[in-house]
């Protein structure tokens, strides 16, 4: 998950302005994902967030689950983070890389990568998806998100703004089109369309759902089977 722009350029307050500016549109997309993954958690779960920042995420989520865990790979954001989760005494913070996880097999109930984390990570995206399912417990869930297609230009009126801020490069708009955002100063963010999702998944043979969230969110959840009773 070492990706250096979310490592230097775009980590810890700067990271948090991104969120600070979003525009009400976009605000309702955020808001929207965090209600759906909460519909999925239950107050016993122990979770884990990949690619966690400052801990945005892991603050609403600290306030119905059992336990959660955040890594990211910015050391920057995870001391944010530490500042921003004070008072949580069920949150759980590490450097670690999300395509090669520290933690044993079968540890958490539910993991979760928000916002097209699975793109914004620029990581293979096979190997996250089964290091995420390896960490999961039997029965547990794992939820992957990415931006719905006629969430275009909400999304991109978004970079826009956060490029006016100084916050990205500015954004080449020759190159940018079809769900990519490039900005000049290398800066690249794509998505992953429901047919990716299911390309991605198509092998595992799991339970795997792929559904639209408030039109903007493109969520693909993947169910661990239960192991086999005995006796």
């Amino acid at each position: 998950m070492s990706f250096p722009y979310y490592d230097d350029q775009l980590s810890a307050e700067r990271l948090r302005q991104v969120y600070e500016i979003a525009p009400p549109r976009v605000r309702q997309y955020l808001d929207a994902e965090i209600r759906h993954v909460l519909s999925r958690v239950n107050p016993s779960d122990t979770m884990l967030e990949l690619g966690c920042g400052y801990g945005r995420v892991m603050l609403p989520l600290a306030g119905k689950a059992a336990e959660v865990h955040g890594i990211d790979t910015s050391l920057a954001s995870l001391h944010l983070a530490q500042i921003y989760l004070a008072g949580r005494d069920n949150v759980r913070l590490a450097c670690m890389d999300a395509a090669d996880l520290g933690y044993a097999d079968h540890q958490f109930d539910v993991v979760i990568c928000m916002q097209n984390g699975i793109s914004a990570f620029h990581i293979d995206q096979r190997r996250l998806i089964a290091e995420s399912l390896r960490v999961t417990k039997p029965g547990g869930l794992v939820l992957f998100s990415s931006y719905t297609d006629t969430f275009w230009i909400p999304r991109l009126q978004w970079f826009e703004l956060q490029a006016q801020r100084g916050l990205l490069g500015e954004i080449d708009y020759e190159k940018t089109g079809n769900g990519v955002i490039v900005c000049k100063d290398g800066f690249t963010a794509t998505t992953v369309t429901a047919d990716d999702f299911r390309r991605l998944t198509v092998d595992l043979g799991l339970d795997t759902t792929i559904s639209e969230v408030d039109s903007s969110s493109l969520f693909c959840e993947i169910r661990i089977p239960r192991f086999p009773e005995h006796g």
